[in-house]
């Protein structure tokens, strides 16, 4: 009896602690709206909430959270100071921004900063989760808009100092992705709507461009910029 108690107890699966969230936001109806998303998900807890910026630095330091879902643009602090405050204060605790507003150096100095991710508000539906996800791993995760605009960047640098005179377009980076994914050119054609054949030229082109000598050259490429994760 006593052998047949100790192997149900070996079989009752370990406790996991839940993934502690906070939301900054000074609107109310994006912070419903972001628990009640966030709730959708298994294991995720939202702990607490703030309006302002120093709210936001106070509250972080009590509740302690794993991760701060934060907006840029609030009342007393702005977001890049609450993020710096949180980052040296709360070194454990994870920052992913969320912004209605996109901006390129902004983004750059939030990552200087400390933050883990940038997701915009418009894409929140599609890809918060997926951020909230990466973040549970410490992974970092770039709105498509702004790793499209690092990789087109980084390109744009390589030509510059005369390391390569390649230029990938926005469709070729989008292409890129989605090769890198493992999606076959005839995929890759029917979701972005064009022939098979226009895809194969693209890749071509792509493999010239960049002076990729193989595929997992262009994988490596996808991941090193983010376009991908493995």
């Amino acid at each position: 009896m006593a052998r047949k108690q100790n192997l149900v107890e070996e079989q009752e699966p370990l406790f996991v602690q839940p993934y502690r969230v906070m939301i900054v936001d000074d609107h109310s109806v994006v912070r419903v709206g972001l628990r009640s998303l966030l709730a959708s998900q298994p294991g995720v807890e939202v702990v607490c909430e703030a309006v302002t910026g120093p709210e936001a630095i106070e509250e972080a330091k009590r509740c302690k959270p794993d991760l701060v879902i934060l907006d840029l643009t609030l009342p007393g602090k702005n977001g890049l100071e609450v993020l710096e405050s949180i980052h040296a204060e709360l070194p454990e605790t994870e920052v992913l921004v969320l912004t209605m507003h996109f901006s390129e150096e902004i983004a750059r100095e939030a990552l200087r900063l400390g933050a883990l991710g940038f997701v915009l508000k418009s894409d929140a539906d599609a890809e918060l989760l997926a951020a909230v996800d990466n973040a549970r791993l410490h992974q970092p995760f770039f709105t498509s808009r702004l790793a499209v605009t690092m990789a087109q960047n980084f390109v744009s640098l390589q030509s510059s100092d005369g390391q390569s005179d390649a230029s990938l377009t926005q469709r070729e980076i989008e292409v890129v992705r989605l090769l890198a994914e493992g999606k076959a050119n005839k995929q890759v054609a029917a979701e972005l709507k064009v022939s098979t054949r226009t895809i194969e030229s693209h890749r071509h082109h792509i493999m010239k461009k960049m002076s990729f000598a193989s595929f997992s050259d262009l994988v490596k490429f996808a991941v090193r910029h983010n376009l991908v994760e493995l």
